[in-house]
């Protein structure tokens, strides 16, 4: 969804009072004035903020990285004047990364906060200033010597990607407290639009707040607020109710009576406050390089690639995992012994847990862990089932009477999954992927689930870090399925990047 546009947030410092309008309940005034911005900032202002913060972080960044690169390739130079081509470069290196970030689209607010396409750009930015600074110097026969443009270059790079990283996760600490979020309506059927009210608190580091809902007119009377947040009429009301309430954003999701006429009418009247308008596709989960825009006979169609589940990708794929396993199974091995010795010596019973899971295409396999529970543990959950805490087809307990006092510290930071190494190197599962599954859940999967088994189980996946079993068994399909729909080896390193944050975090975890 796009991002922050700060015309569209300014131009509402006081929304229009109930009575201006004619035509809204009370409540849109008590939304209007509980949904402000919780930072204190004037609206819009902390988008402003961010972005004169990556300046100023690309700016020490170069600076930095100069410094750095003149000090390490200084002894190199016997004579002052081979030292000048790269003290010019230094000294105007902040001006030069400024531009080509600012040239590549590295301060597009688009890209402020979400995705990996503000990274991606500040790299490109990066490979093409030094291929600038290669040419200018060849042909201006200036005497630069090559390892200082390999070290400069690169190093500026890194250093503000690194910042950039961080001053991210500092917005979305923000966003966790409620503040720098940019105001929404939503527009749509009562169900879709709850679903997106939902979706966007459970993950506030999006940036977007529902502050309201436009509905058809059929379901506004029977409906008269959704999940906490206001209905303020039917479709024809929306730009009414952007002016009343200050919203940035108008969310429009897929419905009958929102066709292309109307939704071409409908941005002819926000761009007049240039409000934001987005569109979500009838398609769910499908995103990223899966999905092109190609103009047909004047038509804007939404064109989506097949996932690839075979080929030389996928190649690629079981190669880095179990190379990557077989390298950890090493590194950790020490750590493997102590875990190990700590169990045995703690609780009667196998230091491994072995246990029948489903895998790729329905194929069966043994999967291993460190045992967390009482010897034999399987054989009392079945008068434990009544209390069951998770819904669907998990069994899960926070407070599991099976577990062990060394075993909940080893299921709390993950480390009973470390012995899934063994099923990654054996090729039965990935590093990421979906969740295995047990047989007899397998057995309850309606059709749409049953895509899950389409591609290995990984030892890590999205419900690994967005909850792992804090998270209900539609949201933990729906994640599972979104993998598979959009795999790719970026969203790979992605996942296997923020598991450790989740991990450290023991969230979700019993």
């Amino acid at each position: 969804m796009a991002v922050f546009n700060d015309a569209a947030e300014s131009r509402h410092t006081a929304p229009r009072q109930p009575g201006e309008s004619g035509a809204f309940p009370q409540a849109a005034t008590a939304a209007a004035s509980a949904g402000r911005w919780r930072s204190g900032d004037p609206a819009g202002e902390w988008a402003n903020a961010y972005l004169r913060g990556l300046l100023g972080l690309d700016l020490a960044a170069a600076v930095t990285a100069g410094m750095l690169a003149f000090q390490l390739r200084i002894a190199e130079w016997s004579a002052a004047p081979a030292a000048v081509p790269a003290m010019a470069l230094s000294l105007f290196l902040p001006l030069l990364w400024v531009i080509a970030v600012a040239t590549g689209g590295g301060y597009a607010r688009r890209f402020i906060g979400l995705g990996t396409e503000e990274f991606r750009r500040v790299l490109s930015a990066g490979v093409l200033l030094t291929a600038f600074v290669t040419v200018v110097a060849y042909a201006s026969q200036a005497n630069l010597a090559r390892g200082y443009v390999l070290v400069i270059l690169p190093t500026v790079t890194l250093l503000s990607l690194v910042a950039r990283y961080a001053w991210r996760k500092f917005l979305h600490r923000l966003r966790r407290d409620g503040r720098c979020m940019r105001r929404v309506i939503v527009v749509g059927h009562r169900d879709g639009v709850r679903d997106l009210i939902g979706q966007f608190r459970r993950e506030p580091y999006h940036g977007m707040q529902v502050i309201g809902a436009c509905l058809p007119a059929e379901q506004c009377e029977a409906q008269p607020d959704l999940d906490g947040c206001p209905v303020y009429g039917d479709f024809s009301r929306v730009p009414d109710v952007v002016e009343l309430t200050g919203a940035a954003t108008v969310a429009v999701l897929t419905c009958p009576e929102m066709d292309g006429v109307e939704l071409r009418r409908l941005a002819w009247q926000l761009e007049k406050s240039g409000t934001e308008l987005t569109v979500a596709p009838a398609l769910m989960e499908v995103a990223g390089p899966r999905t092109t825009i190609r103009p047909v006979a004047g038509l804007p169609l939404l064109h989506v690639e097949h996932p690839e589940l075979a080929g030389g990708r996928r190649l690629v794929k079981g190669a880095f995992d179990r190379l990557a396993a077989a390298m950890a199974l090493l590194v950790l091995s020490p750590l493997l012994l102590v875990l190990g010795a700590v169990i045995r010596c703690t609780s009667p019973g196998p230091i491994l847990f072995r246990q029948t899971r489903v895998g790729k295409d329905g194929a069966r396999f043994t999967l291993y862990k460190f045992r967390t529970m009482v010897d034999g543990a399987e054989v009392l959950k079945a008068a434990l089932r009544p209390r069951n805490e998770h819904d669907g087809v998990l069994f899960k307990m926070r407070a599991d009477p099976r577990v062990t006092r060394v075993g909940a510290w080893l299921r709390r930071y993950s480390l009973d999954e470390l012995p899934q190494l063994i099923n990654v190197v054996l090729g039965e599962m990935s590093l990421v992927g979906p969740r295995p599954p047990l047989p007899e859940e397998v057995a309850s999967y309606g059709d749409d689930v049953r895509r899950r088994l389409v591609v290995k189980p990984g030892l890590t996946g999205l419900w690994q870090i967005s909850g792992r079993a804090d998270l209900s068994w539609e949201e933990s399909v729906r994640l599972d399925l979104r993998y598979v729909e959009n795999w790719s080896l970026t969203l790979d390193v992605q996942i296997l990047w923020k598991t450790w944050s989740a991990v450290i975090r023991g969230a979700g975890a019993y």
